[in-house]
């Protein structure tokens, strides 16, 4: 099933269960899907609305960042609960140990022995496996690694 039919199947079944927060939640992403669809005057693949599923789901883990650090723990709860609904929508994230296992593939497809190709390495792990790794983690486990 798409992730396009998987949305608008969950969006209606939130509807007849009256289920306001997940409704919510897939309201606000088919309509930041539609906008997408809108500006590239054609249908949205699941690809692209897998971007759009991540996007929303970084803006609601910043919201939580900066809720926490405001001390407003009731907005930052709501936030953690949206954003708990997005992940269902998000492909399985890798684990630490294929994350490590990725990194030391690229670094040796690459040949990069020091930190001046480390960008390199980023690009390459977040291309073969977008939508799967966050960007700030590869940066983190590159660095690490190639110290």
């Amino acid at each position: 099933m798409s992730l396009t039919t998987r949305i608008e199947q969950d969006y209606i079944a939130a509807y007849k269960a009256k289920d306001a927060l997940r409704l919510g939640v897939l309201r606000l992403l088919k309509t930041a899907a539609k906008n997408l669809q809108v500006e590239l005057m054609r249908p949205v693949t699941d690809e692209e609305l897998a971007t759009v599923v991540q996007k929303q789901a970084k803006q609601r883990q910043d919201s939580i960042e900066q809720f926490t650090a405001a001390n407003r723990p009731d907005l930052a709860e709501k936030e953690a609960a949206e954003l708990s609904i997005l992940k269902d929508y998000l492909p399985e994230p890798l684990s630490e140990e294929e994350l490590a296992a990725a990194i030391d593939a690229a670094i040796a497809a690459l040949g990069v022995t020091n930190m001046s190709g480390m960008g390199k390495v980023i690009q390459s792990v977040m291309g073969d496996y977008k939508g799967r790794v966050d960007g700030k983690a590869v940066s983190a486990a590159v660095k690490a690694r190639l110290s």
